[in-house]
């Protein structure tokens, strides 16, 4: 050979190694790249949040301020004394910006109490008895003849109003909503408990009337009420007792207040020390005299009756729980102990942070962005911290554990990432679309992988070469077809062609087999006619397939009349009636059919060349030692290429569980954990597609989004890690081939 033409070809041969070397090297560090992006994206979920002194400042008469408050943006901080003063002054440096003076219709009272809910809303309760309700609003601007910088207006707003009773009250709240409702309860000694309503309604002529109604509300408490607490909208009122008893009522009714329950909360009688309701006000946040604080709500019981039932642990205090609050963005709970303040979230029941442990707060409020808390220490400094939780209602328990959830009457798994609510409790859990997951892939390769490896028995070992030349190209053509369109299809034109013949299709399946069978037995007989000895060698499919037709037809003719018969007309109903399942029209026959069909062509093609592959010198050897053909495929032929099958079965799987646009199509999208195959499911692969157009950038949705796609990842990445292990140990048993 020319030596200048072999060196030629050599630098051909090393140029050829280095770019396929560096071109799998790309790949696999574009693989490893894209892993690192989306676990970088997920991984802040699990971090653990944190908070940062912002300022501390000193203040004069600190013994005198009842109540504190900050702006969202933590530059406007208040104070509210016994006097009824209100003091504005800037959070970094404590100096005063303003001053305003609060008034009752009782000139020259004091201060007894402050109690704050909501937006900045406060409830004053004066030396007299007289009840008002003021609001503190800050107005971010952006001033024009100072280059556009922000600033904040601040101003006093008194919501509502309630006269001095005759005798004056141990205890008093109230609260008024956006409607003119407003409702007071006050707590007289023996534990009676009064309550107020007043209502704006319109008469016959538009004009507005108040309504005013007055109730004795029952109580039935061996002990003395310790603590109360009203809904934001005042229509439930809550009462705990120093014997640890609790009870509630329903005041949502102006002219008779229900008397809802009334129960021993604790087995060993500990003083219930706090009330208050978390964000939404369905949960009860309660605090006893052992310093633990749990959440109960409202589960149906046997009876069909809601009655509050502990659900959740939070922190445990050294201390009596003195005061409680809740977050105005999440589920959170504040608690205030001698020990200082506690954050918990409710629903993963996460510690998050401890504020204050030497600080010894007198009072402390949280902004209404839930970003930052404000506290007042008993030797007069104002503290403020800055708050860094990003994502308090993720942890693991609740991607992928049981939680129980408000309004649910057990623990669940469960996703719903939005509400028409601002206030709802998000159901993150990842259990159920990595249920449907391998749901939707279970059913589908059920459907796919016996035909594609039968298919591919017969095409490579039975069938004639012409024939094959014709269904090999055939079949993986298939492969091409948009999976959009497979889920279009499916979901328009096979669900409805399927629930109307839904008996058709059973009696199908019972059918179709026993036909099979039976042809089987007669030809047995009738193959020794020597025309029919051509049939069988090669031409199988030209017998079975009218068989299959006519088996099909027949079906479809006797179904709707066997379900008349046995079903009363009606199988979806009778399945629900008697089965206890519901018939969803996108279930797992669908994704069978319409996933099965994408997958096909993929393990028909890689089985059909591990098992054409297979030296023909085995195959003559067992034939020449009297092996019948089905024989020689089942202990030669399969075993040798079982390493390319298995393969092929793998790739088929991890592209079921890959697959987005058929199940999003052809399924209900619905995030259940139900076996039953008359259900849908929703996927991983089609939760993102369906979820991340709407997630908030950096939001707990968004990154939990993220972590279902590395979710996906690692799973696809072990099975693939997994069919090689298992591939290389059945090439080793049986050879390479």
């Amino acid at each position: 050979m020319n030596p200048a033409f072999r060196k030629k070809i050599k630098r051909n041969d090393r140029i050829a190694y280095w770019v396929i070397t560096l071109g799998g090297m790309a790949i696999i560090c574009s693989v490893i790249l894209i892993l690192i992006l989306i676990a970088k994206v997920s991984l802040p979920l699990f971090f653990s949040p944190d908070a940062e002194l912002h300022a501390s400042t000193r203040i004069e008469n600190a013994g005198q301020i009842l109540a504190v408050g900050m702006d969202e943006y933590q530059e406007t901080g208040y104070t509210i004394d016994v006097n009824g003063e209100v003091r504005f002054f800037n959070i970094v440096d404590g100096s005063e910006l303003d001053r305003s003076q609060l008034s009752s219709k009782a000139a020259e009272q004091k201060l007894i109490k402050v109690d704050s809910y909501g937006r900045l809303n406060h409830v004053l309760l004066w030396q007299d008895g007289t009840l008002t309700i003021e609001q503190v609003v800050f107005k971010p601007f952006f001033d024009e003849a100072n280059d556009n910088v922000r600033s904040i207006d601040h101003q006093l707003v008194q919501v509502a109003e309630f006269a001095a009773p005759l005798v004056t009250p141990l205890q008093s709240l109230a609260r008024a909503d956006d409607e003119g409702r407003q409702v007071r309860v006050d707590l007289y000694p023996g534990n009676r408990l009064q309550l107020q309503l007043v209502e704006s309604t319109e008469n016959f002529f538009g004009e507005e009337e108040m309504t005013e109604a007055e109730h004795q509300l029952e109580v039935k408490f061996s002990g003395n009420i310790s603590a109360l607490v009203l809904s934001s909208n005042g229509q439930q009122l809550y009462a705990g007792s120093d014997l640890g008893e609790l009870c509630r009522w329903d005041l949502s009714d102006t002219e008779e207040p229900v008397l809802l329950e009334t129960f021993a909360a604790f087995r060993d009688k500990r003083a219930i020390s706090s009330l208050n309701l978390v964000f939404g006000d369905v949960s009860l946040a309660v605090g006893d005299a052992s310093g633990q604080v749990s959440t109960w709500f409202p589960v149906r019981n046997a009876a069909g009756v809601r009655v509050l039932t502990r659900i959740h642990d939070l922190s445990k205090h050294s201390g009596a729980v003195k005061a409680l609050s809740p977050s105005p963005q999440d589920k959170s709970v504040i608690s205030y102990s001698a020990d200082g303040l506690r954050i918990d979230h409710m629903t993963s029941e996460r510690f998050l942070l401890a504020l204050g442990e030497n600080d010894k707060l007198k009072t402390y409020a949280m902004t209404t962005r839930g970003n930052a808390i404000i506290g007042l220490s008993e030797d007069g400094r104002l503290l403020s911290w800055t708050l860094d939780i990003p994502h308090p209602e993720i942890s693991f328990s609740t991607l992928f554990g049981k939680v129980w959830y408000e309004g649910y009457d057990e623990p669940t798994y469960a996703w719903q990432s939005s509400a028409a609510t601002d206030d709802y409790e998000p159901k993150l859990s990842l259990a159920p679309l990595i249920f449907g997951t391998l749901k939707g892939t279970f059913y589908a390769m059920l459907f796919a992988v016996p035909l594609a490896i039968f298919g591919a028995i017969y095409t490579s070992q039975f069938a004639r070469p012409r024939l094959r030349e014709l269904i090999k190209p055939a079949v993986e053509v298939m492969a091409a077809i948009p999976t959009v369109i497979i889920g279009f299809l499916a979901a328009l034109w096979l669900a409805p062609l399927i629930e109307r013949s839904l008996g058709s299709m059973f009696l199908s399946l019972i059918l179709v087999p026993a036909a099979l069978m039976v042809s089987i037995a007669l030809w047995q007989a009738a193959r020794k006619i020597e025309p029919l000895k051509q049939v069988e060698r090669g031409f199988e499919f030209l017998a079975i397939a009218p068989i299959t037709i006519i088996a099909v037809a027949i079906a479809a003719a006797l179904g709707p009349g066997l379900e008349n018969w046995l079903f009363a007309g009606d199988l979806k109903q009778w399945l629900f009636t008697e089965m206890g399942t519901r018939y969803d029209p996108r279930n797992c026959i669908i994704i069978a059919f319409a996933m099965g069909f994408a997958v096909i062509p993929i393990i028909f093609t890689i089985a059909e060349d591990s098992l054409s592959n297979v030296p023909s010198s085995l195959k003559a050897a067992s034939l020449a030692l009297g092996a019948s053909r089905w024989q020689t495929v089942w202990r030669v032929i399969l075993p040798s290429a079982s390493p390319g099958i298995f393969a092929g079965t793998m790739i088929g799987f991890g592209r079921a569980v890959g697959e987005t646009m058929i199940v999003l199509m052809a399924t209900g999208n619905t995030a259940i954990m139900d076996l039953s195959v008359f259900n849908g499911m929703r996927p991983l692969s089609a939760n993102i597609a369906v979820e991340i157009p709407e997630a908030p950038v950096d939001g707990s949705l968004y990154r939990t989004l993220f972590l279902s796609a590395v979710i996906l990842f690692v799973m696809t990445f072990i099975v693939n890690t997994v069919a090689e292990i298992v591939r290389q140990r059945l090439r080793a048993k049986y050879g390479r081939f």
